[in-house]
């Protein structure tokens, strides 16, 4: 009988392939203990990203192959997560109390990017992280309406913003702050600049991921957040019709050009699903997003279907995923966002926060 070890433990886990990093826990490293008493074993696994939703899966998955080894009676194995901040662009430092923001993109209007943005932002709440949702469109801020949230934020000291509360999100919108139905006249300088003051002028709490709605298209706003905003990686929303492509090219090209990591593609409105007789049928052609994600080498993080419940829940000020919490809409939207989260913790850390701040005194 082999003796059972540290080394033969780590070999069995090893075995087995975390489907949302696409790597086995102990070359990820996530394994963070392994303790043999007699015929028991423990072990404790360490996530990078936020899983509440297949916490117990997981556990249950290694449990499972742990047990089928020769001389283990039982095995006990705990799964958490520790969400680290990850790097920016080379000439940016993070924002204080913000550990990682994801710019959420698109390359034309009418995508449902918004409404993937807020049911992102949510579905990482609902997995165990703490989140905010900056709607950086200024021309057509739609997240106060989405978030059903009304009347305006809090300065405690007249310089900054509290941030607006909504469903456990923190969030910021020029919305909170003009009237729904005025329209923003002002040229880019004063949007770029409208964009910066939202972001940094207001006090977020202490957030795992920040997620920014960003205006569709690759104009000022956007250019802005590639200089000026320390971006750790951006998610591309299509639908699958070639001229919706066409355009979400463009946005993958320009985060390429500003050396901001793609996390994945979102297919928005990806089949329809008829409410009467059940049959599905892809409207927009099918299978686009897959195979841009294919043709750009980057994750296809999930589709979704064309569905009125999302438009009707997010028009309400309830998206989805906390709307119905358990339908087969708001799992896809979840696994999305443990995909997302799973990609960005693969990549480099920023140990900005550890360096201590220099002061040179004359004494």
């Amino acid at each position: 009988m082999a003796e059972l070890s540290k080394e033969r433990v780590e070999e069995v886990i090893k075995g087995y392939v975390e489907p949302h990093m696409g790597k086995d826990l102990v070359s990820a490293g996530c394994v963070k203990g392994v303790d043999i008493d007699g015929d028991g074993v423990k072990v404790k696994v360490e996530l990078g990203f936020p899983a509440a939703g297949i916490r117990e899966a997981l556990e249950s998955t290694l449990k499972g192959l742990l047990e089928r080894v020769e001389g283990v009676a039982g095995a006990e194995v705990e799964v958490s997560w520790k969400i680290s901040a990850h790097s920016v662009q080379k000439s940016l430092k993070p924002i204080d109390n913000v550990k990682n923001i994801i710019a959420v993109a698109s390359g034309k209007g009418g995508v449902g990017k918004s409404t993937t943005s807020v049911n992102l932002a949510l579905a990482l709440a609902a997995e165990g992280a703490k989140v905010g949702v900056l709607d950086a469109d200024i021309y057509g801020p739609s997240q106060p309406r989405m978030l059903g949230v009304s009347g305006q934020p809090e300065s405690k000291d007249g310089k900054t913003l509290e941030p607006m509360t909504s469903h456990g999100l923190q969030a910021m919108s020029i919305g909170f702050l003009i009237d729904e139905e005025t329209p923003m006249i002002w040229r880019g300088p004063m949007v770029t600049q409208a964009l910066e003051q939202l972001l940094n002028d207001t006090n977020w709490d202490s957030l795992d991921y920040l997620v920014i709605d960003l205006p569709p298209g690759t104009g000022d706003t956007q250019l802005t957040l590639a200089q000026k905003v320390p971006v750790s990686g951006a998610v591309v929303v299509t639908t699958p019709q070639d001229i919706a492509l066409l355009d979400a090219r463009k946005g993958f090209k320009m985060f390429e050009k500003v050396e901001v990591p793609v996390l994945g593609i979102v297919e928005n409105m990806s089949i329809h699903i008829c409410s009467s007789c059940g049959h599905e049928e892809h409207i927009f052609g099918e299978g686009g997003g897959r195979r841009m994600a294919e043709q750009y080498g980057v994750n296809f993080l999930g589709a979704l279907p064309l569905d009125i419940r999302i438009r009707e829940e997010t028009d309400g000020g309830k998206p989805t995923v906390v709307a119905e919490p358990e339908a087969r809409i708001s799992q896809i939207y979840r696994e999305i966002a443990r995909k997302t989260a799973a990609k960005l913790a693969m990549q480099a850390k920023s140990y900005a926060a550890k360096f201590p701040n220099i002061v040179i005194q004359n004494n």
